[in-house]
């Protein structure tokens, strides 16, 4: 039996991923939880297989939580969730040590393969993701675009700035103080050589990071 814990912060998706295991005979969901500090908690005392997680969690993002999961359980096979499309994140993700990237919208028997490759140790991959990651190895170093070299959290925060988010309400979802949203956004301002939040809703709407 593949057991599985579910990390997402919104309850009705957690019962609805629960659903669609319900109906396999050779997956069991035998945790949730709806933060980072409860799904690291839990490894600790249960062993999983398979960790489902959502790449936005209220009190850290599901990429820095998957490091620490990483840390403390090298060979936990983690399946990262998001509503978020594949070229924001899945690359990120997959670089990280995550197993595979699924959209929240996937198709349920999607969920399941994906579970079950991860459990054998392997890599699952969509037709999306492969095609991303193909983008991204063919850009090569001196070819990358700039937000390629933003850290995981200045990319975040790049993302919310051109989505339309004020400084405060970025740090009220991030969890952290208004004075390091904006020294991440000096960062990226620098390391990307722009120089206001319209510069950087531009060159995201551009490179299709945002919707």
């Amino acid at each position: 039996m593949i057991k599985v814990m579910i990390a997402d912060d919104h309850a009705i998706l957690r019962r609805g991923l629960r659903q669609i295991i319900d109906e396999t005979t050779d997956i069991a969901v035998i945790g949730e939880a709806e933060n980072s500090a409860e799904t690291l908690r839990f490894i600790r005392e249960h062993p999983i297989d398979v960790l489902l997680l959502d790449i936005s969690m209220p009190d850290r993002n599901g990429i820095d939580t998957l490091k620490l999961v990483k840390k403390e359980c090298p060979k936990l096979s983690v399946l990262m969730l998001s509503m978020h499309p594949e070229n924001q994140y899945a690359v990120r993700a997959l670089r990280s040590g995550a197993a595979g990237y699924l959209n929240k919208q996937s198709a349920p028997g999607q969920l399941v393969t994906a579970i079950r490759e991860a459990a054998r140790g392997r890599k699952y991959v969509t037709p999306a993701v492969a095609e991303e990651l193909a983008n991204n190895l063919s850009l090569g170093e001196e070819g990358q675009p700039d937000h390629r070299h933003l850290s995981n959290r200045e990319y975040q925060t790049m993302c919310l700035i051109a989505s339309g988010r004020t400084l405060t309400e970025i740090a009220e979802q991030l969890s952290l103080s208004i004075k390091t949203i904006s020294v991440y956004r000096s960062r990226i301002l620098e390391k990307m050589q722009l120089k206001s939040n319209a510069e950087i809703t531009h060159y995201a709407i551009k490179n299709q990071l945002v919707e």
